[in-house]
């Protein structure tokens, strides 16, 4: 079993029909940020982030309106949030609770 967390817009992330984001305003994001690239063997909005963080392979999907990852670590999590800031969005888990302040995960996967 795993932990998914989601940029999204909506109240809750699978209810999001009126508050998508955009797969244009994700590759703007990715455009713009040079932490991150498209990772095309794993589809059109798959991006690859290259800050330091725990895994060998991070990574966010925009797929159906929201961004998502699987078992982010704490400093996946942060770039999460960032992101989320300039969407004007929010970041959640699978349960819908939100995370919105740095502390609030914490995630350092066994190596």
């Amino acid at each position: 079993m795993g932990v998914e967390f989601h940029i999204t817009r909506a109240e809750f992330w699978t209810e999001n029909e009126d508050s998508r984001i955009a797969s244009e305003e994700w590759m703007n994001v990715v455009n713009n940020d040079p932490e991150l690239s498209i990772y095309e063997k794993n589809g059109e909005f798959f991006a690859l982030w290259s800050g330091e963080n725990a895994y060998p392979e991070s990574w966010l999907e925009w797929n159906d309106g929201n961004i998502s990852t699987k078992w982010p670590d704490t400093a996946l999590y942060l770039k999460m949030l960032q992101v989320a800031k300039v969407l004007n969005a929010k970041v959640m888990d699978d349960d819908g609770t939100e995370y919105s302040l740095p502390g609030e995960w914490e995630f350092t996967p066994k190596s």
